[in-house]
């Protein structure tokens, strides 16, 4: 499939997905996220982890507000429900992990978009931001959920109403993303990262994510019932079967996803 906002690799299971428009900060018009559901898409049928990073100096934006219709009386649900929403459906119910890898300034939508990812490193010169006041709005595309999530309710109206900056270091002390790491090592550490989610046990990292965003939802009974399901059908893949005898013999295992 060919993009023209994004940039789409796949390398040994882990398929990378780079917004690509720097001249405008990777900001999100129609195109790119059209683009990034495909990708997504695309990437869940190949891939065994995805990363989602951006190229220059932000990781996204957020919204094009030079985008055509974004001055001239935007219907802003529709945006949201028929743009935004399969987007962001496409990275949280991807059924392999994926990695918002924050190379630089993440704001608005941009900052949602990497924080329904699965797991969230960020480069130390990386800043989050709700940018949404600042131009009469209220977080969208997912923040709304995900932010009381990771830091709880108080530090989420903090950051939604006073609209600050948040660097990478806060971010990741506050638990808003899973870690932030020298802007030096940054690529490399990533990258290994990546790497080591998709040389691992792909079908229990689908039962983790599974059950994890679940819980929200069950009272413990019925979380240790989905527990018992999933980890009954991880008994049977040759990646636990693999596993214990690597245990057994004292080496690596060598996980094939299955």
């Amino acid at each position: 499939m060919q993009f023209e906002t994004i940039r789409y690799d796949l390398t040994e299971a882990l398929a990378v997905i780079t917004l690509d428009r720097p001249e405008v900060m990777n900001a999100l018009n129609t195109q790119m996220r059209t683009e990034i559901t495909q990708a997504l898409t695309q990437a869940a049928g190949e891939a065994r982890a995805v990363v989602l990073t951006g190229t220059g100096r932000a990781f996204c934006s957020g919204q094009d507000l030079g985008d055509g219709a974004a001055l001239t009386g935007p219907n802003l649900e529709r945006i949201l429900r028929e743009e935004y929403e399969p987007m962001l459906a496409a990275v949280t119910e991807c059924p392999v992990p994926v990695m918002a890898a924050v190379n630089g300034a993440a704001a608005g939508a941009g900052a949602n978009l990497a924080l329904c990812a699965d797991v969230v490193i960020a480069t130390h010169s990386a800043a989050f931001m709700q940018a949404f006041t600042r131009i009469g709005l209220m977080p969208d595309a997912g923040g709304t959920w995900a932010l009381p999530r990771q830091v709880g309710l108080a530090r989420a109206m903090g950051l939604a109403l006073f609209a600050e900056k948040i660097s990478a270091e806060e971010a990741a002390r506050m638990g808003m993303i899973w870690e932030a790491v020298p802007d030096v090592d940054f690529e490399h550490h990533w990258r290994a990262r990546a790497m080591h989610l998709a040389q691992g046990p792909t079908e229990a990292f689908k039962a983790v994510k599974q059950a994890l965003r679940a819980s929200f939802d069950h009272d413990l009974p019925a979380q240790l019932a989905l527990e018992a399901k999933l980890q009954g059908a991880l008994g049977e893949t040759e990646d636990f079967r693999e596993g214990v005898q690597a245990f057994l013999d004292k080496r690596a295992p060598a996980f094939r996803g299955k």
